[in-house]
């Protein structure tokens, strides 16, 4: 079924269900009612037998631009307590896609930036696109990394690679993502989603109840996961609070460079 007035799209066909964050005139752009959205499509699969695998992308050949700078602004206003339980919150709505049942394959078009990557890295697979555009430009934007980041690229990649990536922020692109391990292949751009689906149907058509427990037994470890995000989440509270991220935010914005002076 799909509901085009619903910001995650749900389709379903042999077995494959897909999921399309639905904000393309803001690139995905990260906000709590997508996340909501997207945490009640979630919801809704996982009580569906005839599902076996799922594909989450995004609208209009963006995956996602990362985190919604209007939102970020409004946190600066917020409260170190608050900020802490709005980020928990915020992270868990994305990083729904973990509570899923069955495999997951992310098909990354076009952008996926910030915490927009992450969530793609969330999923058992991920398909990319030669020239997508991929950052973990969190430190670019004076705020410390979230979505899990700081625990899901060391998973992929390594410590010293992650550490790279993620004090740098810099850009990269898909081949250069499945040379790290980020994604599992690089595709043209038009055949990213096909690939995507092609790979999801054949783990569909395989016996759910053992790709199940395959993706159980290689699955994350939740409680490092939970701890990390803690973390993630209280040292983004600190940012929130910074001079550094007015600045960052107000860099991004009028696109030059930052002048960050550590307070």
């Amino acid at each position: 079924m799909t509901d085009p007035n619903h910001g995650v799209l749900l389709e379903v066909a042999d077995g494959v269900a897909t999921l399309t964050l639905n904000d393309a005139p803001r690139r995905n752009a990260m906000t709590p009612e997508l996340g909501e959205a997207l945490r009640a499509r979630v919801s809704e699969l996982r009580g569906r037998e005839d599902v076996r695998a799922v594909v989450l992308t995004g609208a209009g050949g963006t995956f996602s631009a990362g985190g919604d700078l209007q939102m970020l602004e409004r946190l600066r206003k917020a409260s170190f307590e608050e900020a802490r339980v709005f980020m928990l919150d915020f992270y868990a709505r994305y990083l729904s896609v973990l509570d899923l049942p069955v495999p997951t394959v992310a098909a990354v078009e076009g952008a996926a930036i910030g915490a927009g990557l992450c969530v793609a890295l969330a999923c058992d697979v991920c398909i990319v696109s030669e020239d997508a555009k991929l950052a973990l430009n969190f430190v670019q934007l004076g705020l410390h990394p979230g979505m899990g980041a700081t625990w899901l690229v060391p998973m992929r990649v390594g410590a010293q690679r992650a550490a790279e990536l993620l004090l740098t922020g810099r850009r990269f692109d898909g081949r250069e993502a499945a040379r790290l391990g980020l994604a599992l292949e690089a595709t043209a751009a038009t055949e990213t989603r096909a690939r995507a689906h092609a790979l999801a149907r054949s783990i569909a058509a395989n016996a759910p109840l053992a790709t199940r427990g395959v993706k159980q037994r290689l699955g994350l470890d939740r409680a490092a996961l939970q701890r990390a995000l803690e973390e993630e989440a209280r040292l983004q509270a600190e940012s929130y609070g910074s001079a550094d991220l007015g600045e960052g935010l107000a860099a991004a914005a009028a696109r030059r460079a930052p002048a960050f002076q550590g307070r």
